[in-house]
């Protein structure tokens, strides 16, 4: 969500004032050592630092704030606990309980690939459809779905992470795939994220690179376009700024997506890398 969540164990708190100019607050729960390395902070103390600057926030601004946190991974709906925010102090604590308890007031979570879809839905690249799909090619391959200006989560809090199922149509030597932070192999994000778009180019060279990278992101929305059929598909995150995805995916989507024709526009990201954190703030209404 922004450049902040493109590093592993980062998150985006985002401010939203009634009646005020919007304050958008980045809070980065890992502390900066040794070379570059990012060390995540103890749970207590990230709860801590993000109940104290919403606090200094509000001071600030005069005004009482209403809150939208966008996250890696998600809340679970049933536990209340965080799953799938690797790198982070988060995974299985209540956070959204906690801190609404510290701070004595509804807050409002979503993960950030949900929030860069709202945002881009409601006043971006995808205004005025009525389902849109946003992926976030960065770091990882996120995915968010939104249906008529709203969010889509799902039971579990789960929808849209295309990026964990298999990559389609497997090549021999493709097979069985890297394997994935989640524990699984050949997952679409180790496919079609931005490291491994460095890795192809380190080992390919920059043409060939692509050529095979957007056959794989073709293959990888087919299967959005197969099971959502959204309206458009918004791109985001670092991948998004290599312009020949927009050109060449939509050429090959037709060898794979189950439609005599294949119309779905693939169109980069209104908002760049504020589009993340505008969702955030979107959470609440206007």
């Amino acid at each position: 969500m922004g450049k902040l969540l493109a590093r592993p164990g980062l998150v985006a708190l985002v401010l939203r004032v009634y009646h005020l100019p919007r304050s958008y607050r980045y809070y980065n729960i890992a502390s900066l050592e040794n070379e570059g390395e990012f060390i995540p902070v103890p749970f207590d103390v990230a709860l801590d630092d993000f109940a104290r600057l919403i606090v200094e926030a509000e001071n600030e601004a005069g005004a009482r704030c209403s809150v939208g946190i966008g996250m890696p991974g998600t809340i679970a709906p049933r536990s209340g606990r965080v799953v799938n925010a690797y790198n982070t102090p988060f995974n299985g604590r209540r956070l959204k309980q906690d801190l609404e308890r510290k701070l004595d007031r509804e807050l409002r979570f979503a993960n950030d690939a949900n929030c860069f879809a709202l945002s881009e839905a409601i006043d971006g690249a995808a205004r005025g459809a009525s389902v849109v799909f946003g992926a976030i090619l960065g770091t990882g391959a996120g995915g968010g779905i939104v249906v008529d200006g709203r969010v889509l989560n799902g039971l579990h809090g789960i929808a849209g992470e295309w990026g964990h199922t298999p990559l389609p149509w497997m090549t021999s030597e493709e097979h069985p795939g890297p394997l994935c932070n989640c524990g699984r192999r050949g997952c679409i994000e180790q496919f079609v994220s931005g490291p491994a778009l460095a890795r192809e180019k380190s080992a390919h060279g920059e043409h060939n690179a692509l050529a095979i990278y957007v056959d794989r992101l073709a293959r990888a929305f087919s299967l959005v376009i197969n099971f959502l059929d959204p309206d458009v598909i918004v791109v985001g995150g670092g991948v998004s700024k290599e312009n020949r995805i927009y050109a060449s995916v939509p050429e090959l989507l037709p060898r794979y997506v189950y439609s005599q024709t294949v119309e779905t526009p693939l169109v980069q990201a209104a908002h760049g890398d504020a589009s993340g954190v505008r969702g955030a703030a979107m959470l609440w209404p206007r």
